[in-house]
């Protein structure tokens, strides 16, 4: 049997179906303004599943009225407490998952083992090949023990490199190393000396100088990396996030 309403106000509880729901209480003890539908339900457009897969469903709305926002979201939460949902289970997305706020996401299972993999081999990129069609490339980062950053290029009748303004707040001014290439001829290059700003050259007699350079330093915005710990696996490492102030004196690479 079934009815027929324009309008339908409901005080106290709603339910639908003959279980008891314990959740929302019985009797005099009862929550008002609460609801127990069995299930299956949908919510929204009626033609969105085509059987029933859930017990709650929940379709993109149908409702027209002018008033009210478009397009609608099939699903709105907004919670009074820091969780406003709550799952027990595994969550499957079909489509694509944006996140405004931050997340905190423990790694099990299979990404689990994809990222132990990751951490273990070089790190790697994948592209498709610039000059062969068919062809893809892949390279690897170059890897080292420490947080290190550099800077080269080509100088040409001058004898001061200017290093870029912010090494100054990045790197250790006594982790840095400077590596030149004379271009065209023997110049006898030395460097002199060297700041968080500038490095200065020489040369034999005064030659102009043209050469390559390239200049590496460590990092001092973060905490010199743990290079061998003991331990059986990442979690082990001492100073994973690289701000522990018992490890912010080190130094991993030393020029001075």
């Amino acid at each position: 049997m079934s009815f027929a309403f324009d309008d339908i106000s409901c005080g106290g509880q709603l339910q639908v179906g003959t279980g008891v729901c314990k959740a929302i209480k019985q009797g005099d003890e009862k929550i008002n303004g609460s609801a127990h539908v069995e299930g299956p339900m949908v919510v929204g457009s009626p033609d969105t599943f085509p059987n029933s897969q859930a017990t709650l469903m929940v379709a993109p709305c149908t409702n027209d009225d002018p008033d009210n926002e478009t397009p609608y979201s099939s699903l709105g939460v907004k919670g009074t407490t820091p969780t406003a949902v709550k799952t027990r289970g595994n969550v499957y997305i079909d489509g694509d998952l944006y996140v405004t706020g931050s997340t905190d996401t423990l790694s099990v299972g299979r990404l689990e083992k994809r990222h132990k993999v990751a951490d273990s081999k070089p790190k790697l990129f994948d592209m498709k090949h610039p000059s062969k069609e068919g062809y893809r490339l892949a390279h690897a980062c170059i890897e080292g023990p420490e947080v290190g950053v550099y800077y080269r290029g080509r100088l040409r009748n001058r004898n001061v490199i200017e290093l870029p303004y912010y090494w100054k707040d990045l790197v250790h001014v006594e982790s840095i190393s400077v590596q030149l290439q004379p271009i065209g001829a023997h110049q006898n290059l030395i460097v002199k000396r060297w700041d968080d700003e500038k490095v200065y050259l020489q040369s034999n007699g005064g030659i102009p100088i043209d050469c390559f350079y390239h200049i590496y330093a460590e990092r001092k915005d973060v905490n010199a990396l743990v290079v061998e710990y003991e331990g059986e696996d990442y979690e082990d490492r001492p100073d994973k996030e690289g701000n522990d102030p018992a490890f912010s004196s080190r130094i991993n690479t030393r020029t001075i």
